[in-house]
């Protein structure tokens, strides 16, 4: 683990919400990381090729951008970051995309700073979580299609209501249903 000027472990927040941002930028200062902030995609590699960073924390939407890419960028570049992916667009599917890029944990939001830490600390599988889960709804098998097709389509509404075979309003209905 490497330490910032003040002797901290050093943080990336990739994160486009500013508010959001700013709340978790000042509760891991106050616990003493050195933190650094980027908002797109095109921030955090520059960030990242001017700092070492122990963490990360990246967002997986982040406007235009797809949280993906970045932890995909940040483990090419720096594979020893532990990188937790926090979304309000949680899906089965992004979730196994996040870890093979290089992600470390994947938490849904509302999600705060102990979690976020909890995740820093936890890089290893728990083989005592439980397996027998209930089981998925139809509506939510359709959600996890429907992202699942959306991650594919790198978050493009047209491309996939197309490969969806619904028209692109009702898509956008839907999405606007149940925030990915």
């Amino acid at each position: 683990m490497s330490t910032g000027q003040d002797g901290g472990a050093t943080l990336l927040i990739v994160e486009d919400d500013p508010a959001f941002g700013r709340t978790l930028r000042r509760s891991f200062e106050r616990r003493g990381y050195q933190v650094s902030s980027a908002t797109s995609a095109r921030e955090a590699d520059e960030q990242a090729k001017a700092t070492d960073f122990d963490y990360a924390v990246v967002d997986l939407k982040l406007g235009n951008d797809s949280g993906l890419a970045v932890v995909q960028s940040l483990h090419a570049t720096q594979p020893d970051t532990h990188i937790v992916v926090l979304t309000g667009y949680a899906s089965i599917a992004t979730a196994v995309e996040a870890i093979k890029l290089g992600a470390a944990h994947y938490l849904a939001k509302p999600s705060n700073t102990d979690d976020i830490e909890a995740a820093f600390s936890s890089a290893q599988g728990n083989p005592e979580v439980p397996v027998d889960g209930r089981k998925s709804s139809i509506k939510t098998l359709e959600w996890e299609y429907i992202h699942q097709t959306l991650v594919e389509c790198d978050f493009n509404i047209s491309e996939a209501a197309r490969r969806l075979g619904l028209h692109r309003r009702t898509l956008a209905r839907k999405l606007e249903k149940r925030r990915i």
